[in-house]
């Protein structure tokens, strides 16, 4: 059969089920990855997004545990460990015994970490609010409330 005779078949091109562009997961790393690079050149000092997460939550809570802290800025316990020793390194956390639970330890700020804390705060919402400066206001606030869904 000479090649013109032979039945065409449909070329058509078959789509993956699985496109890695349109995942979620995948546009979330994107969009982490785009966050964190804002973060990196706005936050105005050698911070972490962890370590400013820590920074800020003992802003918000006051002294708490290591345990408590971890959970209320979503890291593990190895995470948050390593996050309060180069924090208490640098002198903006320490730690004292819990009266409570003298087998506890609180972590708290240290004036020097209140103090950075306070300083930092306008350039971390500076930070949030070019992530999403891509959104207007609605976008923003349904953007938010499907996270929060998700969460």
């Amino acid at each position: 059969m000479t090649r013109s005779a032979q039945p065409k078949r449909n070329v058509k091109s078959q789509r993956p089920a699985y496109v890695l562009e349109e995942q979620i997961g995948f546009i979330l790393r994107q969009v982490w990855q785009r966050h964190a690079a804002i973060f990196a050149r706005e936050i105005g000092i050698n911070l972490t997004p962890t370590q400013w997460a820590a920074l800020a939550k003992l802003t918000e809570t006051g002294p708490c545990s290591q345990n408590a802290l971890g959970r209320l800025t979503a890291m593990d316990v190895a995470t948050i460990k390593g996050v309060i020793d180069r924090l208490t390194a640098r002198g903006l956390t320490e730690t004292s015994p819990d009266p409570e639970d003298g087998r506890r330890l609180l972590v708290s700020l240290t004036r020097a970490g209140q103090q950075l804390a306070e300083k930092t705060a306008p350039n971390a919402l500076a930070i949030s609010n070019e992530t999403l400066a891509p959104l207007d206001a609605k976008e923003r606030e349904t953007l938010v409330a499907l996270l929060e869904k998700l969460r």
